[in-house]
């Protein structure tokens, strides 16, 4: 149990070491312009465009750093400080929810799968806290009910890992349309990949950070009925 609390410890440090320079450097190239004053809703239309796609729209959304596409309606949803900002961050953004635009229409596997386990992860989502908590509470009495916990919450694990190579191919086909439209430059692409690589280190922090919780159930499940 004592490693298990190591490893949380480990993974929140470095989560929280990675969210903290993703907010640094997204304020510092934030305040950097790209060429012909384009937003981030302009690269957006411009990419949807240069890919042939036509029936998916950019909408401006509240919070910061909320952005998304939507599949189900077909839209790149921005958060409004990308949706209207000139700058290396809100063209790096852009590009990668409209990577996911591309993957949608060009039916990229792994995004297929992902949508196709939405329904059984928001499932396991809303039951998955309260069967573990109860679980562990009577985890020597109906080992089963812990061990159903677990199961769930590895289908969301499972979604973590799925989510990795669609994340990270969004994030290549922004890099290679915002270098090949002349939306990024020399002095500014490295800036880009910078900081779309650092955003996807945080998919692959959830990612283990989700496995190493499950880790640590399976532990907890194990330990009790040895006892």
């Amino acid at each position: 149990m004592f490693i298990g609390y190591i490893i949380f410890g480990v993974v929140a440090l470095v989560s929280w070491l990675i969210q903290r320079s993703l907010k640094s450097k997204f304020e510092r190239y934030s305040k950097i312009p790209i060429p012909r004053g384009m937003t981030g809703k302009d690269v957006a239309q411009k990419m949807l465009r240069d890919n042939g796609i036509y029936d998916v729209t950019v909408t401006s959304t509240n919070g910061h750093l909320t952005d998304h596409y939507n599949p189900t309606n077909k839209t790149v949803n921005l958060s409004e400080n990308v949706y209207g900002s000139n700058s290396v961050a809100a063209a790096a953004i852009a590009a990668h929810e409209c990577g996911h635009a591309v993957q949608h229409a060009t039916a990229y596997a792994p995004l297929q799968l992902r949508s196709k386990l939405v329904p059984v992860v928001n499932f396991a989502s809303n039951w998955m806290q309260w069967v573990l908590l109860a679980g562990i509470l009577m985890v020597q009495s109906f080992p089963q009910l812990l061990l159903a916990g677990i199961v769930l919450f590895a289908i969301t694990t499972l979604f973590s890992f799925v989510t990795l190579p669609v994340e990270i191919d969004a994030s290549r086909r922004a890099l290679v349309w915002l270098n090949g439209a002349g939306i990024t430059g020399y002095d500014t692409h490295d800036q880009a990949k910078d900081a779309l690589k650092t955003a996807a280190y945080t998919y692959v922090v959830a990612a283990l950070g989700s496995l190493a919780t499950l880790v640590y159930y399976i532990m907890i499940f194990t330990s009790g009925n040895r006892r």
